[in-house]
C-alpha cells in the first residue's frame, strides 16, 4: 500500500511526462495545475484513508468508470488523470474515451481507471471535484456559446474565479467554447469607474495608464454614450459597455463604426444573450461562467 507521505509531499517532477505535454498544448501551465491537484491531495489526506486502507485488501484490483449522469461538455479530464497517477504512480492503466470539450450524453463513460482499488477510492472525490466543477464551467459556457450562434458576438469570462482554479477555469471556458479575457491585474489595463473617479475623467483614466504601460493592451469601462465618444476621438480601440440596454448597445455600435472592438457587460444572463449579441458588440463578458458555475453530474462507478 502506498504510504500517504508519497501522496502530499509530491515534486512537480513527479508529473508524468505525457500529461505535463498535454497540458502544455492546452494552454495550462504545469505548475499551476501541480499545485491545484498538489493542494487539494494534501487537504483530503493529512494521513491515511482511515476507511479505504482499513476495509479494502492491498491486492485488491478494479476498474472504476467515471460516467456522465447528464448531457453537457466535459473539461479537466486529464487533471481527474494526474489525481490518480499521483496516487497510485505506475499501478494503474487509465483510458479517456473521450477529450476535454467534447459533448457528451447521459450515461457516456468518459473516463475509466483500473488499479488498487483501495487506491481507487482514495483518489476518487479529490479527481471528480476537478472533472466535475471545470465540466460544469464548461457546460455553461457551451450553453452561452449555442445562444449567441449566428450573432457573431462571442462570450469572454472574467478575473471572478476561484482563488488558485483561475488557469483551470478558463481552461475551462475554452473548451466550452468561450473566450478569456485578462489572466490578472498586470497582462492588460482594464479602466472602470473607480479607476475613472480617482484620475478625474474617463480619457484622463485612459491617458494615465497608456503613457505608464505603453506596452500593455488597456480597456475602458463606459457608462454612457458621451464618455464612448470621448475615448473614441483619442483613439482607445477597447471599450467595454456597462449595464446598457439592447437600444443603446446598438446605438454605441452604430457609433463606434468598427474603431474599436466593444464588449457588453453588467448583469447579462442567458435569456438575454441572443439579444444582445444581436446588438453588434464583439464580445460578452458573463462572470457567471466561473463565479457561479453550476457543478456537472459525474459519478464513479466500480464495475461488477
Amino acid at each position: 500500500m502506498m504510504r500517504v507521505e508519497r501522496i502530499v509531499a509530491l515534486e512537480l517532477d513527479a508529473m508524468p511526462a505525457g500529461l505535463a505535454a498535454e497540458l502544455g498544448e492546452a494552454g495550462l501551465s504545469a505548475r499551476a495545475v501541480h499545485r491545484a491537484v498538489a493542494d487539494a491531495l494534501a487537504e483530503d489526506l493529512p494521513e491515511a484513508d482511515v476507511t479505504s486502507w482499513a476495509t479494502i485488501p492491498a491486492d485488491q484490483v478494479e476498474t472504476a468508470d467515471f460516467v456522465a449522469r447528464e448531457d453537457g461538455t466535459v473539461a479537466g479530464l486529464g487533471i481527474a488523470e494526474l489525481v490518480f497517477r499521483y496516487v497510485m504512480g505506475n499501478e494503474i492503466t487509465v483510458a479517456r474515451p473521450v477529450a476535454d470539450g467534447t459533448a457528451v450524453s447521459k450515461c457516456d463513460v468518459v473516463l475509466s481507471v483500473t488499479g488498487p482499488t483501495a487506491l481507487l477510492l482514495t483518489a476518487e472525490r479529490t479527481a471528480l471535484n476537478f472533472a466535475c466543477h471545470l465540466s460544469g464551467v464548461a457546460t455553461g459556457t457551451a450553453a452561452w456559446v449555442r445562444a449567441l450562434d449566428g450573432t457573431g458576438a462571442r462570450v469572454r469570462d472574467t478575473r471572478k474565479t476561484l482563488p488558485g482554479w483561475r488557469d483551470l477555469e478558463k481552461y475551462a471556458v475554452r473548451c466550452g467554447g468561450g473566450v478569456n479575457h485578462r489572466h490578472s491585474l498586470s497582462d492588460m489595463g482594464l479602466v472602470k469607474d473607480n479607476h475613472v473617479l480617482a484620475a478625474g475623467g474617463v480619457v484622463a483614466a485612459y491617458e494615465l495608464v497608456r503613457t505608464r504601460f505603453p506596452g500593455v493592451p488597456v480597456q475602458v469601462e463606459v457608462d454612457s454614450l458621451d464618455q464612448l465618444r470621448e475615448l473614441l476621438a483619442v483613439g482607445v480601440d477597447q471599450i467595454l459597455l456597462d449595464n446598457m440596454d439592447p437600444a443603446t448597445l446598438r446605438e454605441a455600435v452604430a457609433i463606434t463604426a468598427g474603431r474599436a472592438t466593444l464588449e457588453a457587460s453588467g448583469g447579462l444572463t442567458l435569456a438575454d444573450a441572443a439579444a444582445v449579441g444581436a446588438t453588434g458588440v464583439d464580445f460578452i463578458a458573463v462572470g457567471a461562467l466561473t463565479h457561479s458555475a453550476k457543478v456537472f453530474d459525474i459519478g464513479m462507478d466500480l464495475r461488477p
